[in-house]
């Protein structure tokens, strides 16, 4: 494994090495990347580059650490990072909402009004220590042959077609060319892809008017109890302590995290929309503390009773990519490319999907398969749609935040989609398939991107609507399922399809279309539900009221043929092939009642 210090020692002038991918940063999603190309593509030549020593420091800690359902499986799944996430990372047990019950009184955990987990959730995930997560996956990396370059990029020279695209790194006194078939960006912010190709989104027009920054420190030594007194058994099977807490208000939401099971750290942070909350009242640790300690007492007692370890600053968050895998060879991933709100955990869950798509593309392509120019365009297509579908997760946060009524509504209708749609989409891989892909982006028109009528304007307008008039349409947890009909809830819409139980987890295995149906079909009783608590029968009998139930319910009758059309074609197909040949193999045992001769003598 080549080093700085080799270089340096051996050389000042400058030294050329061709690699199949050079990747621009060594944080989350570079090293994903390389680690999820060397585990599927034998014998590839990777180069890894970052300013950033291997050994990384509590100043390399960022924001990003709660892992959502798909970018916990993309780690454990396709990774193969189990065991130690298990070892070295803190487990996590769902999000959980407080909303206060008077702004002036927020001290204790009683004074607010509360969306809890109440055990382990269906599906396993993780709160990750960025920095020593990084730091680990860089060295696996190294020990599976990618070299790393502590260096920092100063120039690129982008090629097109298939000619090799050249990086010129400063290492120390050294100055290297690197040049590589496919070049990839996950450099975070210093968008060294973007601004050369000048793909980036930041005007507020384009991202739909989200206008926000981010003040954030992590504590170490707090006192747990704070979050979780102790075992409540006839509400609750795991430490809430062990959540992703959201502290909403008006104009803002706040985090804790935690990121360390035996120091117990806690990463605390606040995404703040500008035209409620200024940067200039937030934009100091005093200041973010004073925040604190007005708004959320109970929050401010956990960094006093700790040790601070560091603050940091965000001015601005939101930014996209027009183009996130070029045919040219070079891809944008992370926060080189796209950022909203992490709410939701919106990059980690993209990284998974783009990682999977990028090393598609480059393996057909280093594979020379005729069909590998489509599946860059055809991939870039989905993360493109794929980003725009988040983007207008986020639209209309700041009045809505602080509702409680309101916001728990939504957020119910977000994991409605979450786990009826985009969690069955990746585990079926069907963000890899080409035809969904078309559907996918066709029905983006409908979701969220009509300019006559989209779904997504509909609710959030309504939501808006019941803000300004002050309306309670009550609490929706989507933890639970006896709030709409049929034992339906969010979390239970993964067990409703057997694909779990099945382990329809190979390309295009998971019914996606039962999925969709199931979720449009619910997501039509949700929509009446909201019509009649907000607005009463007239709003339910309203012309508008009768369009969007009716344009719900043909959705999942347009869902229902598809599925139709999909058990037709899939008939002859096994749901997993491992099982199938451990039953076929399994028609030929004899049970044979001796045992094995075990004494020498």
């Amino acid at each position: 494994m080549l080093t700085t210090q080799e270089y340096a020692a051996t050389s000042t002038a400058t030294s050329t090495q061709v690699y199949d991918v050079v990747i621009m940063g060594a944080g989350f999603a570079g090293n994903c990347q390389a680690r999820h190309l060397l585990l599927n593509i034998p014998g590839i030549k990777i180069a890894l580059v970052d300013p950033r020593p291997p050994e990384r420091s509590e100043k390399d800690l960022k924001v990003g650490e709660s892992l959502v359902e798909i970018g916990a499986m993309f780690l454990y799944k396709e990774l193969k990072l189990h065991e130690y996430l298990i070892d070295h990372h803190t487990p996590k047990y769902g999000l959980t909402y407080h909303w206060p019950k008077d702004t002036g009184q927020t001290k204790r955990m009683d004074n607010y009004h509360h969306i809890w987990v109440n055990g382990s959730p269906n599906l396993e995930s993780f709160h990750i220590n960025r920095a020593k997560f990084e730091r680990d996956l860089l060295k696996m990396n190294q020990e599976m042959g990618a070299t790393f370059y502590n260096g920092r990029v100063t120039d690129i020279d982008l090629s097109t077609g298939e000619e090799l695209h050249t990086v010129t790194v400063k290492c120390d006194r050294s100055k290297l060319q690197l040049l590589g078939k496919h070049l990839v960006d996950g450099a975070g912010r210093r968008f060294l892809l973007g601004k050369k190709t000048n793909t980036l989104i930041f005007d507020d027009e384009n991202i739909r008017g989200i206008n926000t920054g981010s003040a954030w420190l992590r504590v170490k030594n707090i006192d747990a109890k704070i979050l979780d007194p102790g075992y409540q058994p006839n509400v609750q099977c795991a430490n809430r302590y062990y959540t992703t807490h959201h502290w909403m208000g008006y104009g803002h939401w706040v985090w804790t995290i935690p990121i360390a099971k035996e120091s117990k750290d806690l990463s605390i942070g606040i995404v703040h929309h500008k035209n409620a909350i200024p940067a200039k009242d937030i934009n100091t640790l005093e200041k973010f503390k004073e925040f604190l300690k007005a708004n959320h007492a109970i929050v401010a007692e956990l960094i006093e009773g700790g040790e601070i370890v560091d603050f940091h600053y965000l001015p601005r968050i939101a930014h996209m990519s027009k183009q996130m895998i070029s045919e040219d060879n070079w891809y944008v991933l992370g926060d080189a490319g796209h950022m909203f709100d992490p709410f939701y955990s919106p990059n980690l869950v993209i990284v998974s999907l783009a990682v999977e798509s990028v090393t598609e593309v480059i393996r057909a392509k280093l594979a020379g398969e005729t069909d590998a120019v489509k599946k860059a365009q055809m991939y870039n297509q989905l993360l493109v749609h794929y980003q725009l579908r988040y983007l207008h997760l986020y639209q209309k946060h700041e009045k809505q935040l602080g509702h409680a009524s309101v916001m728990s509504w939504r957020i119910y209708l977000e994991n409605m989609f979450w786990f009826g749609i985009f969690i069955p989409m990746y585990v079926g891989k069907w963000f890899l398939n080409f035809e969904f892909i078309e559907q996918f982006t066709k029905s983006s028109d409908y979701i969220v991107l009509g300019k006559k009528y989209n779904l997504l304007d509909d609710f959030y307008g309504q939501f808006d609507e019941l803000v300004d008039r002050d309306i309670n349409v009550g609490l929706m947890d989507y933890t639970r399922a006896d709030q709409l009909i049929f034992g339906y809830g969010p979390e239970k819409s993964v067990e409703v399809n057997d694909a779990f139980y099945n382990t329809k987890f190979e390309l295009s295995r998971w019914n996606i279309y039962d999925s969709l149906k199931v979720t449009f079909f619910f997501m039509a009783v949700f929509y009446l539900k909201l019509r009649f608590k907000g607005f009463g029968i007239r709003g339910v009998l309203a012309p508008r009221s009768l369009f969007g139930f009716f344009r719900l319910l043909f959705e999942a009758a347009y869902c229902a043929i598809g599925e139709q059309i999909y058990l037709l074609k899939t008939r002859n197909i096994s749901s997993n092939t491992v099982i199938e040949n451990m039953r076929k193999e399994f028609e030929e045992y004899r049970y044979e009642p001796k045992l094995q001769p075990w004494r020498s003598n």
